[in-house]
Parts: C-alpha cells; structure tokens; sequence
C-alpha cells in the first residue's frame, strides 16, 4: 500500500512480502523507489526524503504489541537505506496498514493498535476510527501541512526514553557548548539538537528553501551536528540522519515556539512527529534552549502551520494528533521485474 501517513507519504509493506536478508530487502527496495536518482523517475519514490520511506509491518511476538513496525528511509540520490531512526508520520499510517491486512481486527468505533516500534523498542499505540468495522479516512481533522481534512488518528507515545530526565538527555545536561554556541541534546523517540536560531545567525522565520540555499548556514549546522553526535553517544553521524538539528525562535502566532527543522541536510516543510515529540519535551523541562517551564499541550509552529503536542516529561508519555490516508493498494513492479 501507499499510504499517506502525518506529513509524509511512504510505501508500507508486509514483512513477509519482501526479502529475508536485510541486503536483498535493501536492493529491493533501492529498485522500487527509483534510488539513487534526484528525481527517482523510475520509482514510486517522490523525490524528496518526506516521500521516500518504507514501513515494514509484521504481526508481533511481544505481548505488549500487535505488530511490528520497522521504518526504512530510503535516500533519494544515494543507494542507501537507513535504520537508524522511527518515523512518527509514517507511524499514523501503521495502524489503518495493520487493519486493512488483517492483522488487527477492527472495532465497531474505534481501534487501538499497539505498535512495537524496531527501530527503538518504544512501543506506541495508534487509534483509528473504524465505525461499522472498516478504517474511516474521511473527517474533519486538519493537520497542517496536508491539504483537506481527513479522520482523526491519535497516537500515544510510550516508553520513549523513560521517566528519568538522564534518559532524555544523553549527556545528562539541558545545555551543552557546541563550540560556542548553546545547545540541548535530546532523545525522545528522535535525538534532536535544539538551537535557537539566533546563535547561528538566522531569525527563524526564513523558507525552508531560504534556508537550504545558505551554504554558510548548512556548513556551520552540519559542523554542529557531528559534534552534538559524539556527545549522544552516536559516533560519527556524518553519513547517518540523526541527530536531526531545530533551529528554534520565538513564537509568531500563539504557539510555544517556532521551529526550522533539518532532517538533516534538508529543511522540513512542517516538522516530524517524533521529533516534535522530542521538541516538546524539551521545551517542556526546566533550563534547556526553548525551555517554557509547564508541561501540558505545547504548539510548535513550523513553516507549514504547527502541531500540538500533550507532553508530561515526569511519565515520560505524549500524544499527538494525526491523519493518514489510503492512496493506493496493488502492486509494484521494480526495474528488472515485469511479472
């Protein structure tokens, strides 16, 4: 299936549909997003990392989950997937996948399914309208960054990082120097570094595109980024895509905070859910960069709008709200393969 999920668009597979060894899953793969290619022409990918991903999804043997789910960002223009981080907007899809393959039975209202996310361990809980037994898409829920409106998702964050602030913080500090310049290191769910904007030179309210096309600017927060990597314990990130990097600024239209999040060498559109998550949860602790001082629904507004995030860095859990959609159900046919 290709399912838009949050903000972000992948192609969500069946465990069992695709290779057994990680190697043969990754050509595969490469092949039917049309990678390495800028335009992925001769693929369903859509040329941009927001629509370039993978869900594979697998009933679960843990009994705290129904399924498993492993996110695969496939890169665009280089023949690499990575595993190294979850995808919260995908993660709003997995739920209607789970259902409409039968592996979850729906409800008669609505349907909790309890998410093993691989890549981290958290475990997740995705609720999806299914009145009458069958996955609603249409509502009146607005996300912005996504034209229309569609059904309701909401999605529950569990065991992230832990109560404990340390777990959060990998260094144990809510700043830390990144050569001069002021920075909090955090992982909810997505190691995120928190910078305000005006420490490497910008307002924050810049385009992503405005953004992307100062070299300076890439330079300097991608210098930032490998360093913060090494502090988090990730070694060297300079091939990888966490840490992702948010440059913060004060709010324009009644939110929290502002965000321009790199992903890491582009510039989101809107921000991801994980790390709006992580976001929030720093905002929402005592003496970091953007620290607010209050737990409860944190706004962060973001070049497409903003999101709402529930955060209670005490219990370690939060909830957002989302959408997903079902675009296309068949088959693919990657080059080399005309059965």
């Amino acid at each position: 299936m290709i399912i838009r999920g949050g903000t972000s668009k992948g192609a969500y597979f069946l465990r069992e549909d695709l290779p057994a060894t990680d190697e043969e899953r990754d050509t595969l793969l490469l092949q039917i997003m049309g990678s390495p290619d800028p335009r992925q022409i001769d693929g369903i990918g859509g040329a941009h990392p927001l629509t370039s991903k993978v869900a594979v999804v697998n009933r679960s043997d843990d009994p705290d989950a129904d399924v498993d789910y492993l996110f695969l960002q496939v890169a665009v223009d280089h023949p690499r997937v990575d595993t190294g981080q979850p995808c919260g907007n995908i993660l709003a899809g997995v739920g209607p996948f789970a259902i409409e393959r039968g592996l979850v039975t729906a409800g008669d209202d609505t349907t909790p399914v309890r998410v093993r996310m691989l890549n981290t361990g958290a475990l997740a809980v995705v609720t999806v309208r299914t009145p009458g037994g069958r996955v609603e898409y249409s509502g009146d829920t607005e996300l912005s960054g996504v034209p229309g409106t569609a059904a309701r998702i909401e999605v529950e964050f569990r065991d992230t990082a832990g109560s404990v602030a340390a777990a959060l913080l990998p260094t144990g500090r809510p700043v830390d120097d990144l050569d001069g310049t002021p920075a909090t290191l955090i992982d909810n769910g997505m190691p995120v570094v928190l910078l305000t904007a005006a420490s490497v030179g910008v307002t924050g309210r810049e385009t992503p595109a405005e953004l992307e096309a100062d070299n300076r600017l890439r330079a300097r927060v991608e210098a930032l980024r490998i360093t913060a990597g090494a502090l988090m314990g990730l070694g060297d990130v300079t091939a990888t895509t966490v840490p992702k990097m948010c440059l913060i600024s004060p709010p324009e239209n009644g939110g929290t905070l502002a965000s321009r999040m790199f992903i890491p060498h582009r510039v989101h559109s809107s921000i991801g859910v994980l790390a709006a998550v992580t976001v929030a949860t720093a905002a929402a602790m005592p003496g970091t960069v953007g620290s607010t001082g209050g737990s409860g629904t944190i706004r962060i507004e973001h070049p497409a709008g903003f999101s709402d995030v529930i955060v209670d860095p005490e219990s370690g859990r939060s909830a957002v709200v989302s959408t997903a959609r079902l675009l296309l159900d068949g088959r693919v046919h990657p080059r080399g393969n005309h059965g």
